[in-house]
């Protein structure tokens, strides 16, 4: 191996500490859009029409394409695609294996974050439920003293 050929490999897989920001940042609105239309309320009467189609179409292919908007993960892989066609990122390589590299950096990314998010949400859950269960038990006990 040549030596201009081992500094030119070493040069492209090291990426800059703008590539690893851009990616880091990326996968934020990415992650944010995928989540929202797969578990927020406010797009929970679309969503139940898609989770009912994915399971009563005729063919597969129907199927499938109603079940894009019910999983984040695989929701994450289209918006992800939107996103690299409107900023061009590429990480690593240049042309479309940066491209292609970008896309599923960028949605393991956004995935990581998603599961970030869904665990703090069942944290807060979880300590609300037991908060209720706390404001019960003290609400009798402070009634009957009156």
């Amino acid at each position: 191996m040549s030596p201009c050929f081992a500094s030119k490999c070493e040069e492209l897989m090291n990426p800059s500490l703008g590539q690893v920001l851009t990616l880091l940042i990326l996968a934020i609105p990415i992650s944010s859009i995928a989540w929202t239309i797969t578990h927020e309320e406010i797009f929970r009467e679309t969503r139940d029409w898609c989770v009912r189609n994915s399971k009563t179409c005729r063919t597969i292919y129907e199927r499938k394409f109603f079940y894009l908007f019910t999983c984040e993960y695989c929701f994450s892989h289209y918006v992800t695609a939107i996103f690299l066609i409107i900023t061009r990122f590429k990480l690593l390589l240049p042309g479309w294996r940066g491209y292609l590299i970008s896309g599923f950096a960028l949605v393991w990314v956004a995935n990581i974050y998603m599961s970030i998010f869904a665990r703090l949400r069942l944290d807060i859950k979880r300590e609300r439920v037991e908060i209720s269960a706390v404001e019960r038990e003290v609400k009798p006990e402070s009634s009957g003293e009156k």
